[in-house]
């Protein structure tokens, strides 16, 4: 793999200035993540700085190489071109960067809907994609910042549930079939503990 020094210096070239410092974000929001819960900070650190590095590509040519190098695409992932990034960008970070750690590549894949049972890993990823510190907008932000640090599996209930009430809210949104599948397996599962 290429060390992250390289890997940063490519991405400030082929991301956008403002996508670019958000992935430094996430990349040091996943590292101090992985420290509170144990995760090593090669898995981390490279697992944020790649997350989106598919994402400033433009949309016919993320399906255009998703076509290419036989990357099926689900039908939310047709309407909602917003998420093919991740899919994509964990083709890239295998092929064009060298990782060969599979966990590292599913956190990548699974980042922007998470999916029921996640690794810590893909949890962290999840987690700091939506709480680093360049972002303003998103729902409840101080509030899962502070438990992102203490429980971070109703951290990604409450991410993902408001992900898909803002979904819901904008009616022409498109609701991945995972995401809705995170929200109601970690919902259940705070539901079994706390009986």
């Amino acid at each position: 793999m290429k060390s992250l020094e390289e890997i940063e210096k490519i991405l400030e070239e082929t991301l956008t200035v403002s996508r670019f410092r958000h992935t430094l974000g996430v990349m040091y929001t996943a590292g101090a993540l992985a420290m509170k819960y144990g995760v090593d900070l090669d898995q981390a650190m490279p697992a944020g700085l790649l997350h989106d590095c598919a994402k400033c590509l433009p949309v016919e040519e993320q399906k255009n190489l998703c076509k290419e190098y036989g990357i099926s695409l689900s039908e939310s992932e047709e309407k909602n071109p917003a998420l093919i990034h991740a899919k994509l960008g964990a083709y890239l970070a295998k092929s064009k960067y060298g990782v060969t750690d599979e966990d590292v590549l599913s956190a990548i894949m699974y980042h922007t809907t998470g999916r029921p049972n996640m690794t810590m890993l893909e949890k962290i990823l999840y987690i700091a994609d939506y709480i680093e510190p360049g972002r303003h907008h998103a729902e409840n932000l101080s509030f899962v910042r502070r438990l992102a640090f203490e429980d971070i599996d109703k951290a990604i209930l409450q991410v993902s549930g408001d992900i898909l009430n803002y979904l819901l809210e904008n009616r022409n949104s498109v609701i991945d079939a995972l995401t809705k599948e995170t929200y109601e397996f970690y919902k259940n599962q705070l539901e079994l503990e706390e009986k």
